[in-house]
């Protein structure tokens, strides 16, 4: 056994590596079993419209097609025939409106179009076949008669008093006085402190503008995929490829009218998921047709599919003005935020409300928060959801304010930023963090002394925040015979965590990692596990970990003290044996301690780490880039990037800078080339040929530094990484563009064609 004091803090290898390269890795789409039937969705071509009739009598007739089922299956209960009064082989909504349409997305009304199609690309019919053949077919034998109305393209557009209701329940949420009639604005957030108005009189400069940013997607290389099978006695297994086995379990059981022990969710390995996969899209449809035809479905979305399904970026508008003082005070801030949330409730309203100025003391504020209905795909999380989008807004303008003063805008940010003690928006009190660390960092950089100064160079800085998710977690840990150990876990390994765990068991044994093997479980047998994502899942499970890892040396100890005859106070550990304090020579190793345990008297080792309620561990990053602008195209080149981020501590120092490297390239599509194009509400560029997400010809080399100002709330001085990196680029690079150009861009992508015209227009 390989002895090692410590591998935190170490660029340990990671766990996983060899059998994703050699191609071992399985994920959803490779799982089959025998006599399976291959599923295939029949979506709306129509962005909103009233579905008056669904047959597919003929899609039934076709030889191999074994099943087809409707929004009626699943309103009447997975083991009964489909409500309707209709004939069988046919599905009709009526002139009913869905009942509580208005509701947030957990339940049944979003697995299919019910009384109405929502958005292109909405399921209205799956089919399940004895070949993928044979389903792709049938969908074109069933018949929907569509009534189609009006798309509400925008936020602003559904905002409107006269604008039609795409759900005629909906009633908008809030603090305040409940909502006396329906309308499209799914929930209101406000956010006071202060005197407003005093704060924008004592100011020597305001600016305001409105920000603009489009629907983007994830850009996850693996598509959703699912395969479920249904057992004569009622239990249903599910393999997901998703970021939370026991979300997809509870959604499952909610929507199918099942109990929890009914149904078993086997995690996969995940191609990527940056939140959007926190939700099941295909499970509930693949379970329901398993249940109804008593044979495994396997259901796996196309590349178009996942573009106009998938639960994409949210849009935004967002409308900010600012005051500042001549000696940089920042006096007042006022911020509208419209989040376009798709066609269901859920929009990201509430961080980028909080956390758009939360960098910021400002003492007199008011903010805005609209989550808006449209006829778009429900949006889903997209790391940092809704304050990459506010921080675009917020930080062009603290650069602005800068530039009005006079002022470096590092030393703006410096003399405003919040710290300890201080805070947010939604007055939440700020723990110990690493913001100003963080830019003094930046500041003592040699890049900083060192501008470009070629025509057309500009430099650009923004910073940003994240809370951490503070969902519960746990685990359990056993003692092998040849005293290496197990941990078993139900988080989904979303980026390399396995990895982390590793190092954390071994350190608090001093062993190898390689003497540690984590093990992701099913939800039947893993123990309980939120889902991997919101950049908590390192920092929970350490906390779990941490307790498990004590509760087995306390069992160890008492083992050793017994077969060594000593007092267990007098017994200690170190490097894989328990020895006597006063006399080494006398010990007994985890290997005999293994062994013993499975042989004789005392039993297997097993102990159990859980780790409930947490302190948010907010986590603050800063982004220098270097740009090149062609004024003759309006193409922007990214000459350099720094990404400075303050992780607590970095167990794996690699991974954590691959997650950093991995949000500022996803930053930089969002910026420059990526957004969806709709005309009268179809994606118009379902694909990678045409949705321009950058390779790495696109990409500079990203320098990531790492400022670690320990979490005290974590066992091992832990903040999340994962979400924070995506949310200053795209305000970095239009910093950049401007002091490049002296033209200022308000909207997302600075396509080049944006560019050109904000050159010509001046728009500064």
């Amino acid at each position: 056994m390989v002895q090692s004091q410590t591998s935190l803090g170490k660029r340990v290898r990671k766990a996983d590596a060899l059998e994703r390269v050699v191609g071992e890795a399985r994920y959803s789409a490779d799982f089959s079993l025998p006599g399976m039937l291959y599923g295939k969705i029949l979506r709306s071509p129509h962005a909103h419209a009233r579905i008056r009739r669904i047959d597919y009598t003929k899609a039934l007739q076709l030889p191999g097609v074994v099943s087809v089922i409707t929004a009626g299956d699943f309103r009447s209960g997975p083991t009964q025939p489909a409500e309707v009064h209709a004939p069988a082989g046919t599905y009709d909504p009526g002139h009913e409106e869905e009942h509580a349409a208005g509701s947030r997305p957990n339940g049944s009304r979003t697995v299919f179009a019910g009384a109405k199609a929502l958005w292109a690309g909405q399921p209205v019919a799956a089919v399940a076949a004895t070949s993928l053949q044979a389903a792709e077919e049938a969908l074109g034998l069933i018949e929907v008669s569509y009534e189609v109305l009006k798309t509400l393209e925008t936020a602003e557009e559904a905002m409107k008093p006269d604008a039609p209701l795409l759900h005629p329940n909906l009633f908008t949420t809030t603090l305040g006085k409940a909502a006396s009639k329906p309308s499209n604005v799914a929930t209101y957030v406000e956010l006071v402190r202060g005197d407003l108005e005093r704060g924008f009189r004592e100011a020597d400069v305001v600016i305001e503008d409105t920000y603009r940013t489009g629907m983007v997607h994830q850009g996850y290389l693996e598509p959703r995929a699912t395969l479920a099978k249904a057992d004569p006695d009622g239990k249903v297994t599910i393999w997901s490829s998703s970021q939370g086995s026991f979300g997809v379990q509870q959604q499952a059981a909610e929507i199918l009218n099942l109990p929890l022990d009914k149904i078993n969710v086997i995690p996969t390995e995940i191609g990527g998921g940056f939140g959007s996969k926190g939700q099941g899209v295909l499970e509930p449809m693949a379970a329901l047709l398993a249940i109804k035809t008593g044979r495994s479905v396997k259901l796996v979305m196309g590349r178009d599919e996942e573009f106009k399904a998938g639960r994409p970026g949210a849009p935004s508008v967002i409308w900010v003005k600012m005051g500042v003082k001549r000696d940089g005070t920042m006096t007042a801030g006022q911020m509208r935020v419209i989040i376009d949330g798709g066609a269901f409730p859920g929009g990201p309203v509430g961080a980028a409300t909080n956390l758009g100025l939360g960098p910021y003391k400002v003492p007199n504020l008011r903010v805005e928060g609209y989550d808006v209905v449209t006829s778009k795909p429900s949006v889903g999380a997209y790391r940092a959801p809704g304050v990459p989008q506010a921080a675009f807004a917020v930080e062009q303008h603290v650069n602005r304010l800068a530039q009005a003063i006079g002022m470096d805008p590092l030393e703006l940010r410096l003399k405003n930023i919040t710290g300890e003690g201080d805070r947010l928006p939604n007055d939440a009190i700020l723990p110990r963090v690493g913001f100003r660390t963080t830019l003094e960092t930046v500041k003592n950089h040699p890049l900083w002394q060192k501008r470009p100064n070629g025509l057309f160079q500009g430099r650009g800085i923004a910073c940003g925040m994240w809370l951490g998710g503070l969902q519960p977690n746990s685990c359990f840990l056993k003692l092998n015979a040849d005293g290496s150990l197990g941990l078993m876990v139900g988080t989904v390994d979303l980026t390399g965590t396995r990895t982390s765990f590793k190092q954390m068991v071994a350190s608090e044994f001093q062993l190898s990692p390689d003497d540690v093997t984590v093990t992701t479980l099913d939800t039947d047998t893993a123990p309980y596990a939120s889902n991997s994502g919101g950049s908590k899942t390192t920092y929970t499970m350490g906390n779990a970990i941490k307790q498990g890892c004590d509760n087995m040396k306390r069992l160890l100890q008492e083992r050793a003290a017994a077969l060594l005859d000593l007092p267990k106070d007098q017994v200690t550990y170190r490097a894989g044996l328990f020895h006597s304090m006063h006399d080494p020579s006398r010990s007994v190793s985890l290997k005999d301690l293994g062994t013993r345990s499975q042989t004789t008297g005392g039993g297997p080792l097993l102990a159990t780490g859980s780790a409930g309620t947490f302190r948010s561990a907010p986590s603050f990053a800063a982004h220098v880039v270097d740009v090149e602008v062609d004024p003759e195209t309006g193409k922007v080149t990214i000459l350099g990037y720094w990404a400075f981020q303050d992780c607590g501590f970095a167990v794996n120092p690699t991974q954590v800078e691959g997650q950093m490297q991995g949000g500022v390239a996803q930053g930089v599509g969002w910026a420059l080339t990526e957004e969806y194009v709709f005309a009268n509400g179809v994606m118009r560029n379902p694909t990678f040929l045409d949705y321009r997400m950058p390779t790495s010809l696109d990409l500079p080399l990203i320098e990531p530094t790492l400022v670690q100002v320990p979490n005290p709330e974590s066992a091992y001085g832990i903040r999340g990484v994962g979400e924070v990196p995506i949310v200053p680029p795209m305000a970095a690079i239009a910093n950049a563009v401007a002091d490049a150009t002296g033209a200022r861009i308000t909207e997302l992508p600075m396509s080049p064609e944006r560019v050109f015209w904000a050159i010509h227009n001046k728009t500064m």
